[in-house]
């Protein structure tokens, strides 16, 4: 980070930016100022989609003991050796084991169990004839093809042998991990705490979310869009507001927010303008360390801590808010969580369309819809017109250094349906 960058200030209302945190700045002060909430105890039946707090360690093999993979019979295998359906191998049947129910007593030579796919195998048995080569009558097998020792057999410990290592920490639980767990005998796991993160709404002429527009107000957009992310992303969202923009009351729900969560987002209010009391109040209650960044179409993102808890500045216009949730707010809830702080989506390469233009020193978020073979930019009146994020497939991010692409130019383009689980 530049050494020279000096403090935000403390109360920005119609100062303007003066200077703009690059995007690669913010990240940084951002990432120095977000560590991993704590641990908790999570029931095995709620551990999918959880970040383990610690490696796990076999205590026990698997599977625990010899079984049959295959539904047939068990016998010694050096006795089919030369069978064929002309010279049957011949042994004589002296029980049967199920799933959960072990034959008494051992095999010996020329005798033969009848078993079941997942049956203990019977001590004296290293093989097994699978039904459909072989044929009984009474108690009498006849085995038509050789069948070399250990064939067909699930060895004990196979999968997992006692003391392996099976999970590290930090692993995000997929659903055919919990089995493993299962098996392992665990019927809990250690985990990262999931980040209480208040999503503060502010602005006069916000109504609830789900309210049509009526007279000069509009129904609040962000907060409904920001709390799915938040779940997305690990974390559990808590909804504040629409407010209005009254100091008052945003300071208090800001200091409210700070003693029950473990991170703030606040949508609105967070520019330069009169009733943009966000970044003041941050100041004044803890520390505004960044306002206004080199990004379009979030450039009045801003960041700051009230104690330890991390505080996002979100723009209010809907687009803007999205852009700077990806870049900046969406990556402090991974990083409270012990996710990878990437982004959520995935990437591919693709060919532009049309060209896309930018201007030197600043980022540019820009949504693009999927063409035949390619991808174009999505043409937008302004930040405030989500439908250019509802009809878009993804977007592309043009760095600071570049005036944009030509068309043709093979791009990053990361898909908003395309998501990573963690």
């Amino acid at each position: 980070m530049d050494p020279d960058r000096r403090p935000a200030p403390t109360d920005p209302r119609m100062r303007g930016f003066r200077s703009r945190w690059t995007v690669e700045d913010l990240i940084e002060a951002i990432d120095a100022r977000v560590a991993p909430v704590g641990v908790e105890a999570v029931a095995l039946a709620d551990a999918a989609g959880r970040v383990l707090a610690g490696d796990v360690v076999a205590g026990v093999d698997v599977p625990p003991f010899d079984r049959a993979a295959m539904d047939g019979y068990a016998l010694r295998g050096e006795e089919t050796f030369g069978s064929d359906a002309a010279n049957p191998a011949l042994f004589r049947l002296v029980g049967r084991a199920r799933p959960g129910r072990m034959h008494a007593g051992a095999v010996g030579p020329g005798e033969a169990v009848e078993v079941a796919t997942g049956a203990p195998m019977p001590p004296g048995a290293d093989a097994v004839a699978p039904v459909e080569t072989a044929w009984m009558s009474g108690d009498r097998v006849e085995v038509v093809e050789p069948v070399p020792p250990g064939r067909h057999v699930s060895r004990r410990g196979e999968d997992v042998c006692r003391g392996d290592r099976v999970f590290t920490s930090g692993r995000v639980l997929r659903p055919q991990d919990l089995g493993m767990l299962s098996a392992l005998g665990l019927r809990e796991v250690r985990a990262t705490r999931r980040p209480a993160v208040a999503i503060v709404v502010a602005g006069d002429e916000l109504l609830p979310a789900g309210t049509p527009g009526e007279g000069h107000r509009i129904g609040d957009m962000n907060s409904v869009m920001l709390a799915a992310r938040v779940a997305r992303d690990g974390g559990l969202a808590g909804v504040v507001g629409p407010l209005p923009d009254a100091r008052d009351r945003l300071r208090a729900a800001l200091a409210d927010a700070a003693s029950r969560a473990d991170m703030i987002l606040v949508s609105g209010g967070s520019s330069t303008g009169p009733e943009d009391h966000a970044p003041g109040l941050l100041a004044e209650l803890g520390t505004l360390v960044a306002h206004g960044v080199a990004l379009r179409p979030a450039s009045p993102s801003g960041f700051g801590t009230i104690g330890p808890v991390p505080v996002v500045l979100l723009p209010g216009n809907p687009v803007s808010c999205l852009c700077a949730y990806d870049f900046f707010g969406g990556r402090a809830v991974r990083g409270l969580g012990a996710r990878p702080t990437r982004w959520g989506y995935r990437p591919s390469r693709m060919a532009l369309a049309s060209k896309v233009a930018s201007a030197l020193g600043r980022v540019d978020y820009v949504r693009v819809r999927r063409l035949d073979g390619g991808v174009a930019p999505i043409a937008a009146g302004g930040a405030s017109i989500l439908s250019s994020v509802t009809r878009a497939d993804g977007f592309l991010v043009v760095p600071a250094d570049s005036e944009g692409y030509p068309t043709g130019a093979e791009v990053k383009v990361w898909w908003y349906d395309d998501v990573y689980e963690s």
